[in-house]
């Protein structure tokens, strides 16, 4: 994205995280090593994958990067109770063998030049500390797996909550971070955390649950039951990791061929779209619909294409109602005929509505619509070339509130530049 907030506006939560994580990481180590290493065995072998799980972590969105196997490893870690175990960890070790083996996994990366993110990783120790104390206060030394349905249940139950409690922590730490980096709604982020936990989360804490229960009762033979089937998922991730951005950068592809026609000025499609993807932050709008709209934001000039000549200095809002009108519904026809953005279509057919006789008369509109119109208003009164200040803009668009712009959507464009979003 070419639009971004002030610097200090992307720090803060951050750097207290990896302080935390660093904190919390170096006292297990401390204690582990006054108190020293127990079933050294289960150490070496669950460090060593999440040292592995670090190392070939991938991104699947653009939030940030996944660690699937190094999660329930250090999940399975916490919850090892049963005969082929003997002594379980302790907190302590826990929090230890996982510190350790997250920066044995990260340096490769970081010598390699691949992309990592300590803040990441410090919330991955915080969590699975989290879920260890739990663990630790739930369970009591004799509750073991030894074929009792009793103690089956209660360790489950005990399992259960040490999960959710690692990802409940994780989400409310996640959703203050997107309020802080990206000036989103703290419920609506809590809420989309909460969307990816149920998902992503709670598959990679079963898996771990069963790494737990079968390396409890087997031993070490059970870890690459388990793990073989977990890296298989894995690949399948990164398959469709890989085949997200494949289509993301021929969407941006797509949005280029209108600069390079000249019904665009350079990079005027890629700043409507960061200022597009602010507002819809801004309102709370769930990851699925922020992404249609950003696609749609690139996509909204791609039906300019089909008229005469290009406006000048690609500025559309000096065309008539009609051409605008047109060029958008043949815009959306064009998208429609990918044949999997059909709600990214819809977007661009309605983003030349004027609101008075679209989206305030027809509820089924989506507010997708009226966030690309008055960001691509914005841009071509403050971008390069313009010459407009952003009051002098606000002003402007302020004229059309309730006629030609969504009074909600031009509101939180007001708290955007407020907050200091530049081009």
């Amino acid at each position: 994205m070419t639009g971004e907030l002030d610097g200090e506006q992307r720090l803060g939560s951050g750097i207290v995280l990896a302080v935390a994580g660093c904190v919390v990481g170096l006292v297990g180590v401390f204690l582990t090593v006054r108190s020293g290493l127990s079933e050294w065995p289960f150490a070496i072998v669950f460090g060593f994958l999440i040292a592995v799980g670090e190392m070939v972590q991938f991104r699947v969105d653009t939030s940030r990067n996944r660690a699937p196997i190094a999660t329930s490893a250090s999940l399975a870690y916490v919850m090892l109770r049963g005969p082929a175990v003997g002594a379980p960890p302790e907190v302590a070790q826990i929090i230890a063998v996982t510190t350790v083996a997250t920066l044995a996994g990260l340096l490769p990366r970081a010598v390699a030049g691949l992309p990592w993110d300590v803040v990441v990783s410090s919330r991955r120790v915080l969590s699975v500390a989290c879920a260890a104390i739990t663990f630790a206060l739930v369970t009591r030394d004799e509750l073991v797996w030894n074929g009792s349905w009793t103690h089956a249940v209660a360790l489950t139950g005990a399992m259960l909550l040490a999960v959710l409690s690692a990802g409940v922590v994780d989400a409310l730490v996640g959703a203050g971070q997107d309020t802080e980096h990206f000036n989103r709604p703290f419920p609506a982020a809590l809420r989309d955390e909460l969307v990816v936990m149920t998902r992503i989360g709670l598959a990679m804490g079963i898996t771990g649950m069963l790494l737990a229960a079968g390396t409890s009762l087997l031993g070490l033979w059970a870890v690459p039951l388990v793990i073989v089937p977990l890296l298989l998922t894995q690949f399948a991730f990164r398959r469709f990791a890989s085949a997200q951005r494949t289509y993301r950068t021929t969407v941006r592809s797509m949005a280029r061929s209108t600069e390079i026609a000249g019904f665009s000025s350079p990079g005027q499609n890629a700043r409507t779209a960061a200022l597009a993807v602010a507002i819809g932050n801004d309102l709370g709008l769930t990851p699925a619909r922020m992404e249609a709209l950003e696609y749609a934001a690139l996509l909204s000039g791609v039906g300019q294409l089909a008229l005469a000549d290009p406006s000048p200095g690609g500025a559309s809002l000096l065309r008539t109602r009609e051409e605008r009108q047109r060029a958008a519904e043949i815009g959306a026809a064009v998208i429609e005929r990918s044949g999997v953005l059909d709600h990214v279509a819809e977007i661009v057919r309605h983003s030349n509505d004027p609101y008075r006789h679209g989206r305030a008369n027809d509820s089924s509109i989506p507010v997708e619509s009226g966030i690309v119109n008055v960001a691509l208003a914005y841009e071509q009164l403050v971008g390069e070339g313009s010459g407009q200040s952003p009051d002098k803009a606000m002003e402007s668009i302020g004229l059309g509130i309730g006629a030609e712009y969504d009074p909600v959507v031009v509101d939180s464009l007001r708290r955007v530049v407020g907050r200091g979003f530049r081009f």
